[in-house]
């Protein structure tokens, strides 16, 4: 016999049942429709999971209950659904006990195992709300935003051919930026990363990694004189094999190393990308661990396919940058790992660095960061010095310029932000060639601060950054809010989580996520309070600014999944 219902609540007379075929009652807070068909009572949450309108103003036919807002069919006696884009509705037991129809709480409790497969069939599908119940229900239960993001990388990483790219990298970036955000939006944070990783699936064939070589021992030196050789030739399963294998014989940091080695190779590949995706597949393995490090070999693709900057024309006229990089990349390979052990320069020489890489002359750029070098720059210092000049590219960044140039500064940018972290985790001779390669493109960019914009003097209120994200023609004003309150004692934190929200509180490009990630690991790497940190801040404040409002879909989709899950009528009886 089934054991009687847990403080049952009273739905009515089940004659009344049968004559209006639909009743509705409470289950503590949440409303529930009783429905009579086949003779006998169902009953369910009144809100459809899709997006909350009333299942009693629904019909039902042959077991099928239909809810004509967008016509999702659920099973009535299991509560699953035909229309994966709906999700299941909760389902409650229900019967009758001397003419009475109760309803009682269902037993079963919210477990992480379904919420996983339910993330997983989000993804797969394409659906954000699906996505986003899930999210939720697994914060709820505790299960650690590592795991939503393992997930997440794991799917991406087999369900793209071509290997990693933007969505992953959002994910990633968002998984870097999650603690700095305030409480309330970090699910908002996952669910954005997980679109994205869908998205860029969507359509893509799967992927199939090649296995390490068996049978016999090469060395590290060996391997990476391979893999930057297959690189190099663009010979991907070469590469990859090779990739493969050295994750099998080598640590971390050896592997990082032949990586962005092959990546700086050449000149600002695939307009820094390919760096940028490399840093953060790396970043990502901060987040799983090393026993994850098989997601590498995803990476192998994009940078052997990448193009090459010195194949283009603004590489070599009216100045052969590319050149001077090749001159410059022989002075820094000759010093040796001589180069790695500077003892460090003061933070005033990094800054007036920075506006040396500003300079109009290439060749003078280059030489301040050699002779800087030479002095006693760390590699880390090096990075910082030219992530900062990048930054201030958007800063400085006029507002005539055609919007698209905003993507321009950009790439410069994230660029020097991905050499700065590689530098900072595992420093080596080749990559030191990036900072270069990022200095030269800082030099190209000059033209878009000409003439620069000047940060206003304002006061740092935080609380009036919103009415810069929800009117346009707001750019200045927003950086001049964000530059005083760090200027005034402010804490940055403050600052970074208030871009966060704002990021995303919109629909956001895929650039969005890369600059407000890098300006908030740009702007920690500098004292508080620092005029480095604040123009950084500020800057990421101009391209958020420059960009919004938008449509603000997904965050919609999200506040519906939360108000579901907290059991809010989301429509209510006039």
């Amino acid at each position: 016999m089934a054991e009687p219902l847990q403080v049952p609540a009273d739905a009515g007379g089940v004659d009344d049942l049968r004559r209006e075929g639909a009743v509705v009652t409470k289950v503590g807070r949440h409303g529930v429709c009783v429905f009579w068909h086949d003779e006998r009572p169902y009953a369910v949450d009144d809100r459809c999971p899709h997006l909350g309108f009333p299942l009693h103003r629904g019909s039902i036919e042959d077991g099928l209950l239909t809810c004509h807002w967008h016509h999702a069919r659920f099973d009535l006696a299991s509560g699953g659904t035909l229309d994966p884009f709906a999700d299941d509705v909760r389902t409650y037991p229900v019967e009758v006990v001397d003419g009475r129809v109760l309803v009682g709480v269902p037993a079963t409790v919210e477990t992480a195992d379904p919420l996983l497969t339910r993330l997983d069939e989000g993804l797969e599908q394409g659906l954000t709300l699906v996505l986003a119940k899930a999210v939720l229900g697994l914060i709820d239960a505790g299960v650690p935003s590592a795991e939503v993001i393992r997930r997440g990388v794991a799917f991406g990483t087999a369900h793209r051919g071509e290997g990693w790219g933007a969505g992953l990298t959002v994910l990633v970036a968002m998984a870097n930026l999650i603690d700095q955000l305030d409480p309330a939006d970090r699910a908002l944070a996952l669910v954005h990363g997980l679109t994205w990783v869908s998205r860029d699936t969507r359509g893509h064939p799967d992927r199939f990694g090649l296995a390490p070589l068996g049978g016999t021992a090469i060395g590290a030196d060996r391997l990476e004189r391979w893999y930057r050789r297959f690189v190099g030739t663009r010979a991907t399963d070469a590469a990859e094999r090779t990739l493969a294998t050295a994750l099998g014989v080598l640590t971390r940091p050896e592997v990082e190393r032949i990586m962005f080695a092959a990546a700086s190779d050449h000149v600002f590949v695939d307009e820094g990308h390919t760096v940028d995706f490399t840093n953060k597949a790396f970043e990502c393995l901060d987040h799983l661990g090393w026993d994850a490090a098989a997601i590498v070999t995803s990476l192998v693709a994009q940078t052997a396919h990448a193009s090459r900057s010195e194949e283009g024309g603004s590489w070599r006229h009216p100045d052969d940058l590319a050149a001077l990089a090749a001159e410059a990349s022989e002075r820094i390979l000759a010093g040796g790992t001589a180069s790695l052990e500077g003892r460090g320069v003061a933070d005033q020489q990094l800054v007036d660095l920075a506006w040396h890489v500003l300079d109009d002359d290439p060749t003078s750029s280059v030489e301040h960061l050699l002779v800087a070098l030479a002095q006693g720059a760390t590699p880390e210092q090096l990075g910082r010095a030219v992530a900062l000049a990048a930054g201030l590219r958007v800063t400085r960044f006029g507002v005539q310029n055609d919007h698209g140039d905003w993507d321009v500064v950009h790439h410069g940018f994230t660029y020097a932000n991905a050499v700065h972290q590689a530098l900072r985790r595992a420093p080596s001779v080749a990559l030191l060639r990036a900072v270069v390669h990022g200095a030269l493109r800082v030099h190209l960019d000059r033209f878009l601060n000409i003439p620069a914009a000047r940060v206003p003097s304002v006061e740092g209120n935080l609380a009036a950054l919103a009415d810069c994200w929800d009117r346009e023609g707001q750019v200045d004003r927003a950086g001049g809010i964000v530059h005083a309150w760090i200027r005034e004692g402010g804490d940055p934190r403050a600052a970074v989580a208030r871009l966060g929200r704002a990021l995303l509180a919109e629909d956001a490009g895929f650039h969005w996520f890369q600059i407000v990630e890098a300006a908030a690991r740009q702007g920690a790497a500098w004292p508080a309070g620092s005029e480095p940190q604040a123009l950084l801040l500020a800057g990421a404040a101009r391209f958020v600014a420059a960009h919004t409002p938008t449509r603000r879909e997904l965050p919609q989709v999200v506040r519906i999944a939360q108000r579901l899950r907290r059991g809010d009528d989301l429509f209510a009886e006039g």
